[in-house]
């Protein structure tokens, strides 16, 4: 799922492409929003809201979407908006009379006024990528369920918005935090740097233009100390990274983690797919 770096870089696509524009037309293919008639209608802006996308409208009309496992947005010459248009996985078209704005695969997409925005990402947390962001409600929402897992506070986006595997995994290592240790056993002040490292690095990887966790443009895509590193060598002490499921249905996920740095197995690591993914296959997914 596109993390809170991604769907910045998608905003601001959209944004840069739109902004200031009307819409010529839009094809909206979810059932609710088939009669929906955007076109005459300027774009005031495109911003993000942890992995949550706000298209603004004049009039206050906001388009909301999410992009969820396997959605995209992608910007075009209008020219190409028929032959784009084909793809039965489209879910939305905006054209401008120089652009056009694909939605492909969107796990969501509704409109609701700018002021009512509240009913679609009313219950996310502090966004990391805000720059009024609140990190003292942040960390009092983490903190709030002590059995829970850090991993599991950290993922809940109603705690804090933005974070995903990839910006959970790698804080983690950095702060040698074992992911399935319960949050009530954890200093708050260690609780805090995590966010702030994760912060950090979600800020870099939108300097920097793509997912990464050290903001070097020199690295290659093996830019990360654990996070799709499966079955190679920890970067710290050479114990072979391990991956295990953490969290119940629907909520679970596999998280990836160095048992020697960060301290012990998992207790959901039963052996299994401890092999290195593919040579050059890139590694943020």
């Amino acid at each position: 799922m596109p993390e809170g770096d991604a769907v910045w870089r998608t905003a601001r696509r959209l944004h840069r492409a739109l902004a200031g524009h009307r819409l010529e037309g839009a094809d909206l293919r979810v059932p609710a929003l088939a009669t929906a008639d955007l076109s005459g209608r300027r774009t005031v802006e495109v911003v993000p809201r942890g992995k949550h996308l706000l298209h603004r409208l004049e009039d206050d009309l906001t388009l909301h979407s999410h992009l969820r496992m396997e959605g995209s947005w992608r910007v075009h010459p209008v020219g190409r908006r028929h032959a784009l248009g084909r793809a039965h996985t489209v879910r939305a078209l905006l054209w401008t009379p120089a652009r056009v704005a694909v939605g492909d695969s969107l796990g969501a997409l509704d409109l609701v006024r700018t002021s009512q925005e509240h009913r679609v990402v009313g219950h996310l947390g502090p966004d990391l990528l805000d720059p009024g962001y609140d990190g003292d409600r942040a960390l009092r929402n983490v903190l709030s369920d002590p059995v829970r897992t850090i991993t599991e506070a950290c993922l809940d986006q109603r705690n804090v918005a933005g974070m995903g595997t990839i910006f959970t995994a790698e804080p983690l290592f950095v702060h040698a935090v074992n992911p399935w240790t319960p949050v009530g056993r954890l200093d708050p002040a260690q609780v805090e740097e995590l966010l702030t490292t994760a912060r950090r690095m979600l800020v870099l990887s939108c300097r920097v233009g793509r997912t990464t966790v050290t903001g070097r443009a020199d690295v290659d895509a093996d830019d990360a100390w654990v996070h799709g590193r499966v079955g190679l060598p920890c970067k710290r002490c050479g114990t072979a990274v391990r991956l295990a499921t953490i969290g119940t249905q629907p909520q679970q996920r596999v998280m990836f983690y160095c048992p020697t740095c960060q301290g012990g197995l998992a207790p959901t690591d039963d052996g299994a797919r401890q092999t290195p993914l593919g040579h050059g296959r890139r590694r943020y997914e």
